[in-house]
């Protein structure tokens, strides 16, 4: 992956958030390694409320802020859940907030977001598979649908079979579609992501082309089913404590320095 170079926009997005931040990360396309030229930036990350905010009667009115609009001609999707929510997100099968945190592409960064990486770790579960396979089979079902077929869908759709299987291999997080087929060498997938690249975010697939993607999806899905079976990653997460341990120590100022 090549060197991410924050467009200010976005770090300017960043800086104005209500609360203060333990991180923020680029996700979706960019993330991904398919960012067409059209493509929105989409911000994700987890902030920190204030003991007035979050010991009050609705802490929940407060834990997910979202922002959503061009800024100087750039669209931003922006989207942060106060660490209570995040941490127990982590905590559940829950692969967005699993990349969300890995992600190399840093918006905003603090020592326990490093330290919240680490601990992250220890929550993944062989159980994520499903979240992979909910996901595959939510995209598959958006690439049938739409007349003509577009590119984008089925990209997304190769991007969680092949997240999911290398983490049920390797016990890491992948999300660049790129990256991961340097693993897998898929031969259609560096035309499918230059179609992309190309813009607009509606490029289209010719219908002849849809048997054989629907097969290489299907014998994916086989290989995902597989890896899990065979995965070491352990039934339940470990890390509740350490999450625990993080979360009163951010929220009671006990932050590194």
């Amino acid at each position: 992956m090549s060197e991410f170079v924050i467009d200010p926009r976005v770090a300017a997005q960043v800086a104005e958030h209500r609360y203060p931040l333990l991180f923020a990360t680029i996700s979706g396309a960019h993330l991904y390694g398919f960012p067409s030229p059209d493509s929105d930036f989409d911000i994700r990350g987890a902030h920190i409320l204030p003991l007035h905010d979050a010991l009050g009667l609705w802490p929940d009115k407060h834990d997910t802020v979202q922002v959503s609009g061009i800024r100087d001609g750039l669209e931003i999707d922006l989207v942060t859940h106060d660490l209570r929510k995040f941490f127990g997100l982590m905590l559940k099968r829950n692969g967005y907030v699993m990349e969300q945190v890995f992600s190399p592409l840093t918006v905003l960064t603090t020592p326990e977001h490093a330290e919240l990486k680490s601990i992250a770790s220890q929550c993944l579960t062989r159980h994520h598979v499903h979240h992979y396979k909910g996901f595959f089979h939510t995209q598959w079902k958006l690439f049938e649908k739409e007349r003509p077929r577009r590119v984008k869908p089925l990209l997304y759709t190769y991007r969680v079979l092949l997240t999911g299987i290398h983490l049920m291999r390797t016990g890491e997080i992948e999300a660049n579609l790129v990256t991961l087929n340097n693993e897998f060498r898929l031969p259609q997938i560096p035309d499918l992501v230059a179609r992309k690249l190309a813009g607009p975010e509606q490029s289209t697939l010719p219908e002849a082309d849809v048997t054989f993607h629907e097969s290489e999806c299907q014998r994916l899905l086989t290989q995902l089913e597989a890896a899990s079976d065979a995965s070491h990653l352990p039934d339940v997460p470990t890390g509740s404590g350490a999450l625990n341990d993080l979360l009163v120590r951010v929220r009671t100022g006990l932050r590194s320095q």
